[in-house]
């Protein structure tokens, strides 16, 4: 028998997210941007170990934090380096929802030179998320002029 080094419905890259209060993350990714949870497997101490959430066809697997397994939240060590980028249908909506759910605004969603409608936000949990719509296909050379102008 020959077990898949990369298991079927998994991309190659998945974002493991530490989470101070994961129960109530997991709620703010299904009702802000859709994600759909796909398992649960909570600790003995009733918190949880290990999530996973499909997203479109990407997984995001998160628990709470385990600080003695130097498993830390973004508010734990001072924020993230890290910025998650999730293409949507309706960016203006889902930014507005997020908002509304306690994110905190970054950057306002504005249309982008390269052909996005794009905003940042930070979630309840201190991860950040660029939120973006595809609004517009810019040939490479057009591309390349605009950024020499936003430059």
């Amino acid at each position: 028998m020959s077990v898949q080094p990369i298991p079927e419905g998994y991309p190659r890259v998945t974002p493991y997210l530490c989470v101070d209060g994961a129960a109530a993350a997991i709620d703010f990714y299904v009702a802000v941007l859709g994600a759909e949870e796909r398992m649960r497997m909570p600790a003995p101490d009733g918190r949880i170990g290990h999530a996973e959430l499909a997203l479109g066809n990407s997984v995001i697997m998160l628990a709470d934090e385990f600080p003695d397994m130097e498993f830390r939240s973004p508010k734990a060590v001072g924020g993230t380096p890290i910025t998650l980028h999730v293409y949507v249908a309706d960016v203006d909506a889902v930014f507005a929802k997020a908002l509304a759910q306690g994110a905190r605004e970054l950057s306002p969603v504005k249309n982008e030179f390269y052909g996005d409608r794009t905003g940042q936000f930070e979630d309840p949990y201190g991860h950040r998320w660029n939120i973006a719509s595809h609004i517009e296909d810019v040939p490479p050379d057009e591309l390349e002029k605009r950024a020499r102008e936003a430059m």
